[in-house]
């Protein structure tokens, strides 16, 4: 398949793709809504808890476990289109390169992951950090979530293909992506610590789990992109 098909391909179901959440807004405003009821659960949480000092050391934890069990959600339902109203057999029958179908979908999936933390960290920020002395390193936690998002769109697309069909798909998602994401999301959370912290001396160690974070994505990205077809025609 020459390449100008294939990126006209891409560019038509991403387009389809943003089109219907942008209609729809399904995914978005469940995702949205999830990421508030877990700050509000963090809130509680933490309500007990006066030492600043010990709220940002757990920030990075905390900040991760939203993004994760949000996407979790987002993930779930990147599908569900497709299977109720039979767009993804006509997928299918159609000359397109299972590649192209994973690109597209793996790429609409990190948009709407990068919007909802769009809302969330902010939000995060204000609700437990205000209050805080945030250590100067702390604005590059956006390196480690934008590794990091890129990793849960990319495994996620792969892994909720694997779920569609499945009954429990929700809870089958959960128990297949913790473990396979587990090294991505220890490199995101050690090196957004780090940077809420910002420890004199260990920089070294926030850039080299970013490193280990970045290899991970090329390393399960590039095993996604050849697995698709299979997966996907399984």
């Amino acid at each position: 398949m020459g390449r100008p098909v294939a990126w006209a391909q891409y560019r038509a179901l991403l387009a389809k793709d943003l089109r219907q959440e942008l209609r729809t807004r399904e995914m978005l405003t469940s995702m949205a809504v999830y990421a508030l009821l877990v700050l509000t659960v963090y809130g509680a949480a933490l309500s007990q808890v006066g030492d600043r000092v010990q709220t940002v050391s757990l920030a990075g934890g905390m900040l991760w476990a939203l993004i994760v069990f949000t996407s979790l959600l987002g993930l779930n339902r990147s599908f569900s289109h497709e299977t109720e109203s039979g767009c993804l057999e006509g997928i299918l029958l159609a000359p397109v390169d299972r590649a192209v179908v994973f690109a597209a979908k793996a790429t609409s999936n990190l948009i709407f992951l990068l919007a909802v933390e769009a809302l969330s960290v902010p939000l995060f920020f204000l609700f437990f950090l205000s209050g805080a002395e945030l250590a100067a390193t702390t604005p590059l936690i956006a390196v480690p979530l934008a590794v990091g998002t890129v990793g849960v769109a990319g495994v996620g697309t792969l892994l909720s293909t694997m779920t569609i069909d499945t009954r429990g798909r929700d809870v089958l998602l959960a128990i297949l992506f913790i473990p396979v994401a587990f090294p991505l999301l220890y490199a995101c959370v050690s090196a957004t610590t780090t940077a809420f912290l910002g420890v004199e001396g260990t920089l070294g160690g926030f850039w080299t789990s970013c490193a280990v974070a970045g290899a991970y994505d090329v390393i399960m990205i590039a095993a996604a992109w050849g697995l698709y077809e299979f997966i996907l025609d399984a």
